[in-house]
């Protein structure tokens, strides 16, 4: 049966977390909602407080996962960074990453992280 959309975006976080886990990230918060700001997973690691993206997509998408941030959801995203660091009083080196996930019909997926994604069109 084919994933639903919803499904391949719940299939990404978890892969995303696992992913972060695996490379030494501690998870501070997933799916964080202030009023209309939403950060997918915020991470921690080396003193650094990491906003991560997560994008999923069906492998074969037309758009790259890449490709779907415009300049206005980068904007959302800065936003609710600041709320974020406001409400949970971060101070320190902060980091805007992507983390795309391709998810494939046997079930598999292919994980591309972009640190620092703000120096790319941002």
């Amino acid at each position: 049966p084919m994933l639903t959309t919803a499904e391949i975006g719940r299939r990404g976080e978890d892969v995303a977390v696992g992913y972060l886990r695996s490379r030494g990230y501690i998870i501070c918060a997933q799916n964080w909602r202030s009023g209309r700001y939403e950060i997918d997973i915020v991470a921690e690691r080396d003193g650094v407080t990491h906003f991560v993206e997560v994008r999923a997509r069906r492998a074969g998408a037309l758009l790259s996962p890449e490709a779907t941030i415009n300049a206005t959801k980068a904007n959302a995203i800065r936003r609710a960074a600041s709320a974020y660091i406001r409400e949970c009083r971060i101070a320190g080196e902060v980091a805007f990453d992507l983390l795309a996930v391709d998810v494939f019909p046997d079930g598999n997926h292919d994980v591309r992280y972009v640190p620092d994604a703000v120096e790319f069109g941002w």
